[in-house]
């Protein structure tokens, strides 16, 4: 009978000790887990905060570039407008007595006509976006689109102003190459001449040909469709600007 009582006591004892153990195992495995969850909790506050000051980043140089735009776009408008300015005196002289015509200063007219300017926006920060995958960090949907609209809409203002370029190199200067002079034009340009052509030419004969003003036509029309663009681009970069602040 004793012997049968010490037995199971040793069983007892047993059970209890590897009782414990599993107690102990558990426990170590359950702070094991929770230090691991722990970490990768950290580890993920880590890197959401590293996206958000990488974003903050982005809306700053956003915002900054956008400002730029802003006043590289009034140049654009300037230019724009004096060009379109001097092309509408220019065709409403097409037709008028030569006394009238006489009174205005053709060749300041010419020249400014034919400076319509470009728009050259900065586009490092946007370029940098799209090229990097980057763009997707900005929380801001609205935002977003805004950047795609403004790429858009850039490019059609490219070929806008292209379009006026070709129209100048293509018609308009061989045009006022062969009846006008154009060195009394590039006076009030870089050349800078200080005396007009010595030869014998007409500059009055081109407002009585009805291909002048064809020509000026056309070219008005798309200077004033290059303008249309700038307009749009122009409202697209006061709402970057207020979504970027």
């Amino acid at each position: 009978m004793i012997k049968f009582f010490r037995h199971i006591r040793k069983r007892l004892i047993g059970e209890n000790r590897f009782s414990k153990y599993l107690f102990y195992a558990i426990g170590e495995i359950i702070l094991v887990v929770i230090g691991i969850l722990i970490a990768l909790s950290i580890n993920n506050w880590n890197q959401e905060r590293q996206l958000q000051n990488e974003e903050k980043s982005i809306l700053k140089n956003i915002h900054t570039e956008f400002l730029e735009n802003k006043v590289a776009l009034k140049l654009g408008f300037e230019e724009n407008n004096q060009g379109s300015k001097a092309a509408i005196t220019l065709l409403n002289l097409v037709g008028q007595k030569r006394e009238h015509i006489q009174q205005h200063n053709l060749d300041s007219l010419m020249y400014v006509m034919l400076e319509t300017g470009s728009y050259r926006p900065s586009e490092n920060t946007i370029s940098d976006l799209l090229q990097s995958g980057k763009l997707q960090l900005l929380q801001n949907e609205e935002l977003k689109n805004l950047l795609y609209k403004w790429t858009r809409n850039l490019k059609k203002t490219d070929v806008s102003y292209s379009r006026v370029e070709l129209k100048i190199d293509n018609e308009l200067i061989p045009y006022l190459s062969k009846y006008y002079s154009m060195k009394d034009i590039d006076m009030h340009g870089m050349l800078q001449w200080k005396n007009k052509t010595l030869l014998p030419i007409d500059k009055l004969y081109i407002f009585e040909d009805i291909q002048f003003e064809n020509i000026m036509d056309d070219y008005l029309y798309r200077v004033k469709s290059a303008s249309n663009n700038l307009k749009q681009l122009e409202i697209i970069i006061e709402d970057i600007i207020k979504e970027t602040v």
